[in-house]
């Protein structure tokens, strides 16, 4: 997994927007696809949340400044996701930042859901409920909803269920194909 700390001295010589080069300063910074993607997961799992929360594609960059709680994750194009399990489509631009903290995203950008015929920022999630079992999403004009976090399941966990499930199925006709090749034989000696 390649990544590298960027120091004050290096944020402040590149130039350009000064306050989001101060956001990121001293942040560590994870580029290319697979080690973006590991480590998303890996930070949504360690503030709580299901791996399926936030299911960004072609990631480039992802950052995040542990002293502040600043995150970014930079993805290729502007990805468009619909949750089943919510009903809801939502987008996410190229850019999506956040400030994090355990169990709560918060002054997330680049981050909308379609409502109706609007699509609108949501600015904050966070885990809610007393097992911390649902997510609750908040728009920026403080109106907000909350789902089952099991609305948000882990797209490679998703995708292994139906082959575990067929596993389990497999290994279960087997083992009553066992019972009844011994349920036969015995039957067989009893007749003798």
């Amino acid at each position: 997994m390649a990544s590298l700390t960027v120091s004050t001295a290096t944020a402040a010589a590149a130039g350009g927007n000064k306050s989001k080069e101060q956001q990121r300063e001293g942040a560590e910074i994870i580029t290319g696809a697979e080690a973006c993607f590991a480590h998303s997961k890996e930070m949504l799992k360690s503030l709580g949340f299901p791996g399926g929360v936030m299911p960004l594609r072609g990631l480039e960059e992802c950052g995040w400044v542990r002293e502040t709680g600043f995150v970014w994750m930079r993805q290729k194009a502007p990805y468009e996701h619909y949750f089943r399990g919510t009903g809801t489509r939502v987008r996410y631009d190229a850019e999506v930042t956040a400030y994090v903290e355990e169990g709560r995203m918060k002054r997330m950008t680049g981050v909308r859901s379609k409502q109706v015929m609007l699509w609108v920022p949501i600015v904050e999630m966070s885990l809610d409920g007393d097992k911390r079992d649902k997510i609750y999403f908040k728009s920026n004009v403080g109106i907000g909803r909350s789902f089952p976090a099991s609305a948000f399941p882990d797209e490679d966990e998703e995708a292994a269920e139906p082959k575990k499930k067929k596993e389990e199925e497999k290994k279960e006709e087997e083992e009553n194909a066992g019972d009844d090749d011994k349920s036969a034989a015995d039957d067989a000696a009893a007749n003798k």
